[in-house]
């Protein structure tokens, strides 16, 4: 089991430097990735007031600021950007950060706040064949071979984009989804990594051990090759105590977890201030 940072991009986290911060002492401590959320106003009653920081850019600083942690977005929703600009982005932080980018995709939301407030496309269907369409020409993008695409919802006439990303054939791709909703992790099933959010735990709650199999279960089941190398990516709050980290997540590691993303509970206060998250990466990832 491999051990990342979560942190929301707003709040303290608006700023880069303060993210380039929490990248080097993630990396000093022992930490094997740094995960940013990606969001424009995220719930916009809530946050009102609130900085907000691009992802990419936040990343950017923290690729400069650090050597080895992997770095990447939980998660980005396709749907709402244009993918040939988010396929250029991957691939210049891929290639800055020499090719530690993980890129983590879903729908994203809340809808009414984040598409709705925009303009922007809410219908559920609509958004997942956004998802899908774009994954598609990302997966394409990156490998720096001209593409020519005519679908339900993006045209390309003759496009290549260069230069192609650093990792080959592409930087791995998760795909987020709550369950139990099948639909979204059998997407999941047709990448690198499933990163299940429960509609039993909210974000920083532990979900259930027995959730949790089933999931892995589903998933394995659905994938192409179920020997090839996969990753089941959890998150929640755990204690800095070694011992009460390792009764939590031991049950989770041997049902299949294979990436845990330490992240403060969403309604709590610590959720967007550097102190209380600084706190926590110094205490140092789970043994």
């Amino acid at each position: 089991m491999r051990f990342s940072i979560n942190i929301p991009n707003f709040g303290d986290f608006a700023d880069a430097r303060t993210v380039a911060q929490v990248a080097v002492a993630a990396e000093q401590a022992g930490w094997d990735g740094l995960f940013v959320w990606d969001h424009v106003v995220h719930d916009k009653e809530v946050q009102r007031g609130k900085p907000f920081g691009d992802p990419w850019m936040l990343l950017t600083a923290a690729a400069l600021a650090t050597e080895r942690i992997r770095l990447g977005t939980l998660v980005t929703p396709v749907a709402r950007r244009r993918p040939q600009q988010l396929a250029r982005q991957v691939a210049t932080l891929d290639a800055l950060s020499g090719g530690r980018v993980t890129f983590a995709a879903g729908l994203g939301g809340p809808v009414k706040d984040e598409y709705a407030s925009f303009g922007e496309p809410t219908d559920p269907k609509v958004l997942a064949e956004l998802l899908d369409e774009g994954l598609g020409l990302l997966d394409r993008y990156w490998s720096g071979e001209p593409v020519t695409h005519d679908g339900k919802h993006f045209h390309v006439d003759d496009v290549q984009l260069l230069p192609a990303s650093a990792q080959r054939p592409r930087p791995p791709v998760w795909i987020a989804g709550f369950w139990p909703n099948r639909p979204p992790m059998r997407r999941a099933a047709r990448w690198d990594g499933a990163v299940p959010l429960f509609e039993s735990a909210r974000h920083g709650e532990i979900p259930p051990l027995d959730e949790v199999r089933d999931l892995v279960a589903y998933v394995r089941g659905h994938r192409e090759d179920p020997a090839a190398p996969y990753e089941i990516v959890l998150g929640g709050a755990t204690p800095g105590d070694p011992a009460r980290a390792r009764d939590l997540l031991g049950p989770l590691r041997d049902a299949g977890v294979t990436w845990w993303d330490e992240r403060q509970l969403q309604t709590g206060p610590g959720l967007d201030r550097l102190d209380a998250v600084l706190r926590r990466i110094e205490q140092g990832p789970p043994e």
